[in-house]
């Protein structure tokens, strides 16, 4: 996958470990979800999600990819192809500025990448939120995302998968 390809708005390339402190300084305004998903992040934490795999998947499958606005980086997001089966994207981790939550660009944001991954035969988006987030959750339930009616614990608490259909 072409990673420009997720958006016409902004400028997608992967991270590297030199963007780590860009990421970390993004990361860092968005209080509400490290209330729920504790620890706070750090360099070499946001350094060691860029590598991250789940089980069966290569760094071929990854894309931990900034999205610009100039040089700005302004959203950041973590997605594994063929993930948890062929044909679904995992969105490991999607965090955007403050300045532009409410706003409405994670929803244009992740309208364009489901429309570019669904062109190249995606068919469904999969994601977790951690349980009692009602940020998260209300983002996406907002764009079109269900809870599964699983739930995976872990240790402050649980995720809750969510998918959508990209058919």
């Amino acid at each position: 996958m072409q990673v420009q390809q997720l958006s016409q708005r902004y400028t997608v390339r992967r991270l590297t470990p030199a963007d780590a402190e860009a990421v970390l300084a993004l990361a860092a305004q968005n209080e509400i979800f490290y209330r729920y998903h504790p620890p706070l992040p750090t360099v070499q934490s946001i350094t060691e999600d860029m590598t991250a795999l789940p089980p069966g998947t290569t760094m071929q499958d990854k894309y931990f990819v900034g999205f610009f606005a100039g040089d700005c980086l302004v959203a950041v997001m973590d997605l594994i192809l063929d993930y948890p089966q062929p044909g679904t994207a995992l969105v490991g981790w999607l965090i955007t500025d403050t300045a532009g939550q409410g706003r409405g660009r994670g929803s244009a944001l992740m309208q364009e990448c489901e429309a570019a991954l669904a062109a190249q035969g995606c068919r469904k988006m999969r994601l977790a939120v951690d349980k009692g987030n009602p940020q998260s959750a209300a983002f996406w339930r907002k764009n079109g995302y269900a809870f599964t009616g699983q739930e995976f614990p872990n240790e402050h608490g649980a995720y809750l998968p969510m998918e959508k259909s990209l058919a």
